[in-house]
């Protein structure tokens, strides 16, 4: 019980920081606040200490001198708080509660857009290059289907608890704290904030990498150096602008993957482009898998689930945005439904109509060892066949989409830095915060990391950017993975101490058994990756290096939980169903008054017009 006491006040907090910064952008825009007494006479004393003969000057001064005085104190006040919540877990209500949550300052159609965009990124639009190649089209879908099952269960299984810990700092990196052993939590939070360290260089070596569509003669480096400053000085001005900037950013990937989704269909048909017909045409000639032997054409597929992690990965935070509405229980579904048409529309069908594009030996696709390289496949899909100006758009678009995603990540892993050391979990240096509440020395860790992309002009390019995409894409196994084991072992907890599920808020549609299968299905994709990692596909032999260059996040990992677990000298390997803390930080909701609800709702449906409840099935 000790130990479980002392999670609470350990439990993680990812999410403090990015409020933070989202209540200061709401002070600065819409600041009706009032200067107390004190500091109204301060701006008075000192304005007119100059000339109290002249009250215009007086007046100026005053004016000048409170804004910038209400800026100074705003940005030291939430984060004073915040530390101090660190470290007392009784005053987090007084955070959580506090006026400028996350909650009221997304609107709706940022929540929409980010809910589709989220996932169009690297992993998609230029990491599909290597899937492909060792796959084949088949297999590439297979994968994703496959992953896109396990996903559907993760947003349910996260949805769950989002709702019943709606206000817990850390979300679903602070589950497996104390539900399920300390040093779980412990190791999983730091490769997840790994992960997002390495996302930023990743994101700026891909960004240098679609630049060399349009020309190659320039050393990739000056395109990172370019792309590098921008992304700090968007981070030094902070998080104003940051939704509509988000808005912005996931309406091109959004107009671009539909108009790709019409292009592709009519360049498939032979209507656009100089190649006639195409229908199944690669599908016949090389072929649906990659590979000579049933072994090679298996282990493509397998290949292909790390990559399809690392491209639907940070979906979950949909379901956690979701929970933070403001009536999470309608808010769920909705976002459940959402991943739907995410994983159908935006993931497969995308991939499928790449598989009828682009053949998977062609030269172009990255990984070929071909100079001819152009790394995304959905500009090869279109400028291969002849059509002219659409693929610089699209090239276009991808390079806004990578710059987005290293902008968040940098964004994140900062905030993730800090929080870790607001837990315990890194040292306390990196709870220092400037002035504007930024917490500039977990910005200048980030920073540093940053500094892996200038690789762009190694000749080893291509190498590092594998290395980097496996390390996020097996840490974002890692975090599904203990958001399964966390759900499975919330259950238990209810089930041993007696607890119904009744006063659950919001329940899995896919209950246990889609926890239990999601967990089964990553931890056999864990299996494959060592497998291929080990023994790439198309070699005969074990490859050390190509294991390392794969699989680095698994050995970072069960260092960082042996570490813990001899920092604390704990050995239990789980903590005990009865022992689980089931009322701290969790909402208990009436189970009568929710039926009560769900039949006043059906009735409502029932007797209101057709539409409503043709939109209340889609959405």
């Amino acid at each position: 019980m000790d130990s479980i006491n002392s999670n609470k006040k350990n439990i993680g907090s990812s999410n403090t920081i990015e409020e933070i910064e989202t209540d200061n952008v709401i002070e600065y825009f819409n600041d009706k606040e009032k200067l107390s007494p004190l500091e109204d006479n301060r701006s008075v004393d000192s304005s007119s200490n100059d000339n109290l003969d002249d009250s215009s000057n007086k007046n100026s001064k005053f004016h000048i001198t409170q804004p910038h005085l209400r800026k100074f104190i705003d940005s030291f006040k939430r984060p004073e708080h915040t530390v101090k919540d660190l470290e007392d877990p009784d005053a987090e209500d007084s955070l959580n509660d506090g006026e400028g949550k996350l909650k009221s300052t997304i609107k709706p159609r940022h929540v929409l857009m980010m809910s589709l965009g989220t996932g169009i990124g690297t992993g998609l639009l230029v990491g599909n290059a290597t899937a492909l190649r060792n796959a084949g089209p088949a297999g590439l879908v297979i994968g994703y289907a496959i992953m896109g099952s396990c996903l559907y269960c993760i947003i349910q299984v996260c949805g769950e608890l989002a709702v019943c810990y709606a206000k817990l700092p850390g979300n679903f990196n602070a589950y497996p704290s104390f539900l399920v052993d300390p040093a779980l939590g412990f190791s999983v939070a730091w490769v997840y904030c790994l992960q997002w360290l390495c996302v930023t260089p990743l994101e700026l070596v891909t960004a240098s990498m679609t630049i060399k569509y349009w020309t190659t003669k320039v050393d990739p480096d000056v395109f990172v150096v370019i792309f590098y400053v921008l992304i700090i000085v968007i981070n030094i001005f902070g998080a104003q602008g940051y939704a509509e900037a988000e808005f912005f950013f996931n309406s091109c990937k959004v107009l671009m993957i539909t108009g790709f989704f019409i292009l592709g269909i009519i360049t498939i048909c032979g209507k656009a482009g100089n190649d006639g017909y195409i229908g199944t045409k690669y599908w016949h000639e090389p072929g649906a898998f990659n590979g000579d032997h049933a072994i090679d054409r298996f282990k493509g597929v397998m290949a292909v689930f790390v990559r399809a992690a690392f491209a639907m990965g940070a979906s979950e935070f949909i379901s956690i945005t979701a929970a933070e509405q403001s009536n999470p229980r309608k808010a769920i579904p909705r976002a459940a439904k959402t991943m739907i048409y995410r994983i159908v529309f935006i993931f497969l069908t995308s991939i499928t109509l790449i598989g009828f594009l682009v053949p998977y030996d062609s030269d172009q696709l990255m990984g070929s060892g071909s100079s001819a390289t152009k790394a995304s496949p959905y500009v090869i899909a279109i400028a291969s066949h002849g059509v002219r100006v659409v693929p610089h758009f699209i090239n276009a678009v991808i390079l806004l989409s990578v710059l987005s995603v290293a902008n968040s990540a940098f964004y994140s892993s900062s905030r993730l830095l800090h929080s870790l050391a607001g837990q315990g979990y890194a040292p306390k240096i990196f709870l220092y915060l400037d002035r504007e509440g930024r917490p500039a020395i977990a910005m200048i860790c980030s920073a540093l990391f940053g500094v892996i992309a200038f690789c762009a002009s190694s000749p080893k390019e291509e190498q590092v950017f594998t290395w980097l995409l496996a390390i996020s894409g097996l840490s974002q196994l890692f975090t599904w993975i203990t958001i399964c084991f966390s759900h499975l072992r919330f259950r238990r907890a209810l089930f041993v101490q007696g607890r119904s599920t009744d006063e659950l808020g919001y329940k899995s549609q896919v209950g246990v058994w889609g926890s239990a299968y999601a967990a089964t299905m990553m931890i056999l994709a864990l299996i494959a990756q060592f497998w291929v990692a080990i023994a790439p596909i198309g070699e005969g032999k074990l490859d050390a290096q190509a294991f390392f260059e794969n699989y680095l996040a698994m050995p970072i990992l069960i260092a960082f939980y042996l570490g813990y677990k001899i920092w604390k000298r704990d050995w239990s390997l789980f903590i005990r169903a009865d022992k689980v803390d089931l009322v701290t930080h969790r909402k208990i909701f009436d189970g009568d008054l929710l039926r009560q609800e769900e039949e006043e709702l059906k009735e409502k449906l029932k007797n209101g017009p057709f539409w409503k409840r043709v939109v209340d099935f889609l959405f």
